[in-house]
């Protein structure tokens, strides 16, 4: 660790003992503390502190403690999540090692938005379509949780943006102008129509970044209309959205190109062009529909269903290739719920089904210099995805409850050459594990509870897995599938001063899905042994400052630590054995700390510490990154001009001027392993609230 870093948390911790701690009754904030959090993951609809599951909370507030261009820093305050951005717009997301099988993209999680699955059947997430200000809550479900969301073996993300009514008729507007270092500037513009029975919502947004390194270049544009209406019985909610998201992919170099100088992209060799020559990029452009409603029957039923469409095109000029793919998803659900009135809180019956279909067309050519050429591949993939589900939960007492549920899975692929004269259309089911999940959580007493998970999780094949760049069908890989068992405890001490979540966790995963890369540069996935996945994730939140009279502030002390000694059993590749070698790409340990000022006369000020261990960058555990840690903060003012509110804002990213890779390139050909994120950066803008 850096001597700088040593000072700063030396300091840190000074200041903090030096703060008086004394107990006051009322928050500066509004909002409900974590512990009173009503959790809906898994149709809980409980108290956080009760919920019998690993779920963690962000709210707006913690979004907006950060840079409004992502949400990329708030996830990472999350023990066992870990975000990364290999360039702008370019994500990779994992949930306790959950993408060891990719070094790029958001799989083996499950994303919802509103409640409505944005994965779509292959097991993709375009997340990057989605911009922060259509986020204003999440809760994180980590770990399998197949018994109600199918597949993912990772966790859940379920994204809201919340639209609230109003007693009286109400138009408000909210602008968000930002711009900074290496040609980052952001608009978000949101109108808001509301009353007792209708809110509505357009929202604009644009976002540009010249990158910090070359071949780095990120526009983003959309719009989104939302609208919730209610009657007697019935909340309907309607979404719809488009994208057009541009951005350019650099590409992973070597160890000593980085240190020469790290803002190059993938330079040329003698059998392939450069990033820069190929004009590697990508073009998404897309739009998504989506239409819920909450029926309530009567008090002791509800009928929750939902249905989607979108449509997506999307282009990738590569470095060996120039991918054109157009992909049409449909997803329908329901779920019937089951509270009976004369005993309302002590139990509860869901069923319900989900359904998924993906009809990909995907074409690959030749790349000449970001032109395509010569057609290589031309192939259509059909996919159908579902899954049947139950859950029920059981209260026998005040201090227990009990959760089980289980699902059955299926996922068919359908492929077919239309390069190949008269092929058939082959065809390829997956059957997927019965999967059961157990929980109990016992109240210790009025503030602590402990909880307990088993659970089996299983993730089938992508399409980028089954149909990867190289052209080829593989239908020979097998879902990936565990089992979990956790124990946890959670809640809040000393007078609600502190919160805690700690768990301890085993995941055994078998059949798992490994990325390999040829000599031509092209990947390919094969199903790799089994790997162990034992680990602890713990959050202690002080609240060391309550506002009150006396005093006009609030101060608190987050810390997220995440232990993951996992490690790969079973393992062999020919004639090399990597059973006990550390899991490629997850660093052992994550520890974030992150402190938090609010005074009431408007100023806020925030600095989060990130350090990362060193991360095995190859299944043979012979090249690691170098660990790193990273300091962020953000200090704002709010100004009030007659009804309108004002937010002036500043920040700075990586303040110590670290140069490291924040997106590794796994198990690279040629030692192309690093991806170098920005040096030292900062932005300013200013938030407008009209009424």
């Amino acid at each position: 660790m850096h001597s700088y870093l040593l000072k700063f948390i030396a300091a840190l911790i000074l200041l903090l003992t030096c703060i008086n701690t004394k107990a006051q009754d009322t928050l500066l904030n509004k909002e409900l503390p974590l512990k009173d959090v009503v959790v809906t993951a898994f149709n809980a609809r409980i108290k956080w502190k009760e919920a019998p599951a690993a779920v963690s909370i962000l709210n707006k507030k913690v979004f907006m403690q950060f840079s409004p261009a992502s949400i990329l820093p708030a996830l990472n305050l999350v023990a066992g999540v870990r975000m990364e951005e290999r360039s702008p717009g370019s994500y990779r997301l994992s949930v306790r090692g959950s993408l060891l099988r990719s070094p790029f993209g958001i799989r083996n999680v499950k994303v919802y938005w509103n409640n409505i699955p944005f994965s779509d059947a292959t097991g993709n997430t375009y997340l990057n379509l989605i911009d922060p200000s259509l986020i204003d809550h999440a809760e994180i479900a980590k770990g399998p949780a197949s018994s109600m969301y199918g597949a993912g073996t990772g966790g859940v993300f379920l994204f809201n943006k919340d639209f609230p009514f109003t007693d009286k008729q109400k138009q408000s507007a909210n602008i968000v102008l930002t711009a900074g270092s290496f040609g980052y500037n952001q608009q978000q513009f949101q109108l808001i129509n509301s009353n007792a029975r209708v809110v509505s919502s357009l929202q604009l947004h644009r976002l540009q970044s010249d990158g910090y390194r070359e071949q780095s270049n990120l526009n983003r544009a959309g719009l989104a209309w939302n609208t919730s209406m209610k009657t007697a019985q019935h909340l309907i909610k309607t979404g719809v959205f488009y994208t057009r998201l541009n951005y350019q992919t650099p590409g992973g170099i070597t160890a000593a190109q980085m240190l020469i100088n790290p803002r190059l992209s993938r330079q040329a060799t003698p059998t392939l062009p450069s990033a820069i020559e190929q004009k590697a990029a990508i073009q998404n452009n897309a739009i998504w529909l989506g239409l819920q409603d909450n029926y309530q029957i009567n008090q002791q039923q509800i009928i929750k269903s939902f249905i989607s469409v979108n449509h997506t095109n999307f282009t990738n000029p590569f470095i060996t290739n120039y991918e054109k793919r157009n992909e049409l998803n449909l997803s329908a659900g329901i779920q019937w719920v089951i509270q009976p009135k004369f005993n309302q809180n002590q139990w509860q019956w869901i069923i319900g089904t989900e359904y998924l279909i993906n009809e990909s067309a995907i074409k690959n050519y030749t790349n000449n210099k970001g032109v395509a050429g010569m057609i290589q591949a031309d192939d259509i993939v059909y996919l159908r995805q579902g899954f049947l589900f139950t859950q029920w939960s059981f209260k026998p007492t005040q201090k227990l409850l009990l959760n089980a549920g289980i699902s059955l899975n299926q996922q068919v692929y359908e492929f077919k050459s239309l390069m190949v004269v008269n092929q058939p259309l082959l065809s390829r089911k997956i059957q997927s594990p019965i999967s059961p999940r157990f929980t109990l959580n016992y109240s210790l007493n009025a503030n602590l509870n402990l909880y307990g998970i088993i659970a089996r999780g299983f993730s089938t094949p992508s399409l980028a897995e089954i149909r990867p760049s190289d052209g080829n069908f593989y239908p020979q890989l097998n879902a990936e599938q565990g089992w979990n068992a956790e124990i946890g405890i959670k809640g809040s001490l000393i007078n609600d001063h502190v919160l805690l979540d700690v768990s301890f966790y085993s995941f055994q995963l078998k059949n798992a899905i490994v990325r390999r890369v040829d000599l031509n540069g092209n990947e390919y996935f094969v199903n790799a042994g089994a790997t162990k996945q034992n680990g602890l994730e713990a959050m202690i939140k002080y609240i060391l400052v309550k506002d009150s009279k006396e005093r006009k502030y609030n101060i608190d002390f987050t810390n997220s630590f995440s232990y993951q000694p996992y490690q790969f059993t079973n393992y062999q590749q020919g004639n090399s054995v990597f059973d006990g070698n550390p899991i490629t790409g997850v660093p052992k340990y994550i520890w974030v700390s992150s402190l938090n000022f609010v005074h009431k006369k408007g100023w806020t000020f925030n600095i989060n510490a990130n350090l990362t261990s060193k991360i095995s960058l190859n299944d043979a555990a012979t090249v690691y990154t170098e660990g790193y840690e990273l300091v962020q903060a953000k200090l704002s003012k709010q100004l009030k001009w007659k009804q309108q509110f004002f937010q002036l804002f500043a920040g700075v990213d990586n303040l110590f001027n670290q140069t490291y890779s924040l997106g590794n390139d796994i198990n690279a050909v040629g030692n192309r392993y690093y991806n170098p994120a920005p040096t030292r950066n900062g932005y300013l803008g200013i938030r407008i609230n009209l009424q």
